[in-house]
């Protein structure tokens, strides 16, 4: 079995445009480069943040067969934090100052064989493996103007260390919860704005040669 069973029943899929979907949520966030680590603990230790369990992520980037999804600013990954499996969709970007998208995640099974069979099943269907993104990461979660936030602390395997601050908001609420995440990494002291992916990053690093 490659997807999780989660006990949902099957509904079939209506016809939406490229990165739609009803009822979709939209990732809002922001990256922010030369992350003083310290630092932000220090200032997210006095807002209350609660810090959860730190993680290794691996995530398996994939490019589609019938469009190039470095020019569309799409992305379609397998992300793997241990056993655990996820594939994950994600948009175009929807504005020049955030990282706000459409994103899609499905969990699948969790393991080494079903991540092995998913990324099978993609290369059968023609899609090509990009890179692998590593990275150890902190998360810490409060709450800020009604939203819950969501603060990642990421120190990235050939491209350095970063702060993300993301929250997860419908179409509805696009606005307020740009702006929320833009008053939180102001006042965090986050000021070099990073709107490439890590995958972005990874391979202009390859490409220049950095270790």
């Amino acid at each position: 079995m490659i997807l999780a069973d989660t006990g949902r029943r099957f509904t079939p899929l209506s016809p939406l445009g490229r990165g739609e979907k009803e009822g979709a949520m939209l990732e809002v966030e922001v990256k922010y480069a030369n992350a003083d680590f310290a630092d932000l603990e220090r200032r997210l230790s006095a807002w209350g943040a609660r810090e959860g369990e730190p993680r290794d992520d691996a995530d398996h980037y994939f490019n589609a067969p019938d469009r190039d999804f470095a020019v569309t600013d799409e992305a379609l990954r397998l992300r793997r934090i241990g056993a655990k499996n996820f594939v994950t969709y994600k948009g175009p970007k929807r504005d020049a100052t955030t990282k706000t998208r459409t994103e899609v995640e499905v969990p699948l099974a969790d393991g080494d064989d079903a991540a092995s069979d998913f990324a099978r099943l993609l290369t059968l269907l023609s899609y090509r493996p990009v890179a692998v993104v590593r990275k150890r990461r902190r998360l810490f979660h409060l709450e800020r103007g009604g939203f819950p936030v969501e603060v990642t602390l990421d120190d990235v395997e050939g491209v350095g260390r970063y702060a993300e601050l993301e929250i997860q908001a419908p179409e509805e609420r696009l606005d307020a919860a740009r702006q929320v995440v833009l008053d939180a990494a102001r006042e965090l002291g986050l000021t070099a704005n990073e709107r490439r992916s890590y995958l972005e990053l990874l391979l202009a690093a390859r490409a220049k040669g950095t270790p």
